[in-house]
């Protein structure tokens, strides 16, 4: 048989082979995609990597769990290791399974706590989650101590209006539902909206503020971040809202309280142009609302 024949043989062979790996291993792009959404939107890192003494994360054992517990009625859990570890982290979760916990707030063993914002990661596209997934599966593995969960029931939190469904992909190229999508993903409305009866009215108070946050560093307040000229935002300027967002600054140049202070520069600091405008012009729809 010719050097040439063997080839040709050999390349019948492996291509289909080829083929596979290159179908199943997420490109690079996707990755990055993925990066990009944990760490410019979603802020894992926030309630699964731990902190230093200066309130930064410990990057060598990121995603290996954080520090703050939450506490609700009916659990008391803390962020859990989501790194790659075989052991403590999700290395043997398949994909489906790790999308079924972002997504659904459903792990192995059941429901997730409430502390899991599932409700505002289903608005995804298919797209957007594999790349979370693929970026996950990218960080090292890091073992640590599982923490000690409790959970009563299965609690259920309501879907964030608007997203209870993927969002198609096509949308995005829609500046205004692509402000809608950055929103969700960044859950502004979990911080910024009122409360009815204890719980999240995204209906009636959307974006009026007034939720408690109790911190180490003390207690801070969700502001009005509606179109209102003197509660809310409605006098801010586009680039005054923007030093809020990325900057964690207020409109008199002074620090915001955490949380907004630590994820402003930990994370919404990453937000790209693109995004950071449709935000604003979403922000701009939420009408003004006087108190929460």
């Amino acid at each position: 048989m010719s050097a040439t024949s063997l080839r040709l043989r050999a390349r019948r062979v492996l291509s289909p082979l080829c083929l596979a790996l290159a179908l199943a291993a997420p490109a690079a792009a996707d990755i990055e995609r993925g990066r990009y959404l944990v760490e410019a939107l979603t802020a894992c890192d926030n309630c699964h990597t731990p902190r230093g003494p200066d309130d930064g994360y410990v990057r060598e054992k990121r995603f290996s769990g954080g520090p703050q517990t939450f506490n609700g009625p009916n659990y008391s859990v803390r962020g859990p290791n989501i790194s790659s570890d075989a052991v403590s982290g999700i290395g043997v979760w398949s994909d489906d399974a790790v999308k079924a916990a972002i997504v659904a707030g459903i792990g192995p063993d059941g429901r997730l706590a409430p502390a899991m914002p599932s409700e505002y990661y289903r608005i995804l596209t298919m797209r957007d989650l594999e790349a979370v997934v693929a970026y996950l599966r990218e960080a090292a593995p890091v073992a640590s101590a599982r923490p000690e969960q409790r959970r009563d029931g299965e609690p259920r939190a309501e879907t964030f209006p608007g997203a209870e469904a993927p969002i198609e992909e096509k949308a995005l190229g829609d500046p205004l539902r692509r402000g809608f999508y950055v929103a969700t993903l960044a859950r502004c409305m979990e911080c910024h909206s009122g409360e009815t009866n204890g719980a999240l009215d995204h209906r009636e108070k959307l974006g009026a503020g007034g939720k408690l946050f109790r911190t180490p560093a003390g207690t801070a307040v969700g502001a009005n971040i509606t179109q209102h000229r003197t509660a809310g935002i409605g006098a801010w300027s586009d680039e005054e809202i923007k030093a809020a967002i990325t900057k964690g600054v207020g409109r008199d140049g002074r620090p915001l309280k955490p949380t907004m202070a630590n994820l402003s520069k930990a994370h919404f600091a990453k937000m790209t142009p693109e995004d950071l405008d449709a935000l604003i012009l979403w922000l701009r729809t939420i009408p003004p609302r006087a108190a929460p």
